[in-house]
């Protein structure tokens, strides 16, 4: 004897309900892991403006946030690959410092990346 002999008309229209919902939500859910990861593919500035109009602690309970971020933000360097150039300030301000100086000068450099919030 089947599951679905078991139910009346009536409770085969609600569990059809409750699948439809349940599709629903799943095709809103990936199409917002499909924009999140668009918009955490942008550049940092844009990510940000993006990431402030969202109420907290949603895209982090609801989403695979980390995932998708460490996959979009993965980049396309191997070991043994030049870094790219970039420039920063020095601490005072005073001057921006390349990374292709150090390059041109011969002398070795040592990036550390992570943070210290």
């Amino acid at each position: 004897m089947g599951f679905a002999v078991l139910l009346s008309p009536k409770h085969k229209t609600v569990l059809k309900r409750i699948g439809a919902v349940a599709g629903v939500l799943a095709v809103v859910w990936l199409l917002t892991c499909v924009e999140l990861y668009r918009v955490m593919c942008r550049p940092p500035e844009q990510f940000a403006r993006v990431m402030s109009r969202i109420p907290e602690p949603y895209p982090f309970l609801v989403l695979p946030f980390s995932t998708l971020w460490r996959h979009a933000r993965a980049g396309m360097l191997d070991i043994g690959d030049r870094a790219p150039d970039f420039a920063l300030l020095k601490l005072d301000k005073t001057a921006e410092v390349r990374l292709s100086s150090f390059a041109a000068q011969e002398r070795p450099v040592v990036l550390i990346f992570g943070s210290y919030t």
